[in-house]
């Protein structure tokens, strides 16, 4: 069996004492929220950090709940708190449905939606729902809080635009307005459960009937999380019949990088991500 290499371990109580950690030790630490993705990777030695912050008991940062024109959800926030929520299935509807497809239940038991996010691996399913969600990500550093968009939070494979002494804290979803429905599809790896490709669908109708919005992401195809901009371009003021939809989706990768491994080729990908976003879009109409 694997082991990681030596490290030392400092369970953190609050933010404040997390983020002096991360100063004190800099790039020779890593914090520990779920567990899921940096536990696999220390066995491995793929990462050997020599410093290990554990923020998993920090409670005050695992919560749901509404606040005027936003639903916010606390970083620590598990998979399972998320999939069960009342709150979340009458405002964010996307979120139970795509955390319901995360890993297994011990998965989904331990794992939560900030270390998901911070993590930023192209192939998980929650960076999709928050791009296509419109989120707004609340980080936590020396200087004090700062809010970056989803649409600028995640840069590339396993980069985000957290600073390395900044922690995510908080998500703060913005209610929807009009006529909207959302729906999540993926094509998955079946030993992982990560996303071969995977989508995000988010379509407001307007009072005559066509696409007055769209916010459509894919995930697992291409090398980071990203908006399909041209999609939603060919969306927004059409009547969405399938024909339109098919043209649409067939941009869903245009001008991006793909992921090109064992379990699918460049052009493999490109065509699974224009399946999951046809099947991810038609379903949000219907639950519009």
């Amino acid at each position: 069996m694997s082991v990681p290499a030596a490290f030392d371990y400092h369970p953190a109580t609050s933010v404040d004492e997390a983020i002096a950690l991360l100063q004190q030790y800099g790039d020779e630490a890593k914090l520990l929220a779920g567990g899921h993705s940096l536990i696999p990777a220390m066995k491995l030695r793929l990462s050997q950090p020599e410093h290990l912050i554990d923020i998993g008991k920090i409670s005050s940062l695992s919560y749901i709940r509404e606040e005027q024109d936003h639903i916010v959800i606390g970083g620590l926030t598990t998979y399972v708190q998320i999939e069960q929520s009342d709150l979340l299935r009458k405002h964010f509807p996307l979120l139970p449905e795509a955390t319901s497809m995360v890993g297994d239940q011990q998965v989904r038991n331990r794992g939560t939606i900030g270390g998901s996010i911070a993590h930023s691996d192209p192939a998980a399913d929650l960076p999709g729902v928050v791009l296509a969600l419109k989120a707004e990500i609340v980080v936590q550093g020396p200087q004090g809080k700062r809010t970056i968009p989803a649409d600028d939070f995640f840069v590339d494979t396993f980069t985000t635009a957290l600073a390395p002494d900044e922690i995510l804290i908080e998500f703060r979803l913005p209610k929807a307005t009009g006529s909207t429905g959302s729906a999540y599809d993926k094509l998955a790896n079946k030993a992982s459960h990560y996303a071969i490709a995977g989508c995000a669908a988010v379509i407001t109708r307007g009072q005559d009937g066509s696409c007055s919005a769209a916010s459509i992401a894919i995930t697992g195809a291409t090398v980071r999380t990203i908006r399909a901009r041209a999609v939603e371009n060919a969306l927004v003021g059409k009547q969405l019949s399938e024909t339109v939809i098919a043209e649409a989706v067939s941009h869903a990768t245009d001008g991006e990088d793909m992921i090109v491994d064992i379990h699918g080729s460049e052009e493999y990908r490109r065509k699974m991500a224009a399946v999951v976003a046809r099947r991810a879009i038609m379903r949000a109409l219907e639950r519009i």
